[in-house]
């Protein structure tokens, strides 16, 4: 049980790292200087977000068969790899209305930017793949959280210093390894 837990925060911390939402992080502490609020949103966002992807992939889990699930989800895993070498950039996150707070702005961009990411997908194949929705939720939420607070308190100055694409190319290479791994010992 605990495994499902703590692989499904390490894939999504990984696969967020250089991801749009890290962009996103930015610009809404570049914008309002807050990053408490700037967390909580992103938490809440997130629990949602991803709780509602953990049930949808263990729905079809239902109806897979274990050989073919075990392919889908190996595979899943090797194309988020590819998706995380292509860059995000701050043109493809929605722009930020200055009349609402900065929590709520917070939440709904972020449940908003997740809608069909690549750790939205992670999350339901995580949930396809144990057969524990909240625990699995709560990983990759613990995953998210893991890669973007950061982000809110240390701001542009954490940015500056990181080598993003090198991190992208990590990433990729870590969710390849779990894609691989995925299709050999599923």
């Amino acid at each position: 049980m605990l495994s499902s837990f703590l692989v499904s925060a390490g894939v999504v911390a990984v696969a967020e790292l250089g991801d749009r939402t890290q962009l996103l992080t930015l610009l809404l502490v570049a914008r309002w200087r807050r990053p408490w609020p700037i967390v909580a949103g992103i938490l809440v966002a997130t629990l949602l977000n991803h709780a509602l992807a953990a049930a949808v992939g263990q729905l079809v889990a239902g109806f897979i068969p274990e050989d073919i699930l075990r392919w889908v989800l190996g595979l899943s895993f090797i194309a988020m790899a590819l998706w995380a070498l292509k860059p995000d950039d701050l043109d493809e996150t929605p722009a930020v209305r200055s009349g609402l707070g900065t929590f709520l702005a917070t939440t709904v961009l972020f449940f908003l930017v997740e809608m069909g990411d690549k750790t939205q997908l992670a999350t339901a194949a995580l949930a396809a793949r144990y057969d524990h929705l909240v625990l699995v939720t709560a990983g990759t939420t613990l995953g998210m959280m893991i890669a973007n607070a950061p982000v809110a308190f240390g701001g542009e100055a954490l940015i500056r210093r990181l080598p993003l694409r090198y991190i992208r190319w990590s990433a990729a290479a870590l969710l390849a390894v779990i894609g691989v791994l995925t299709l050999v010992t599923f």
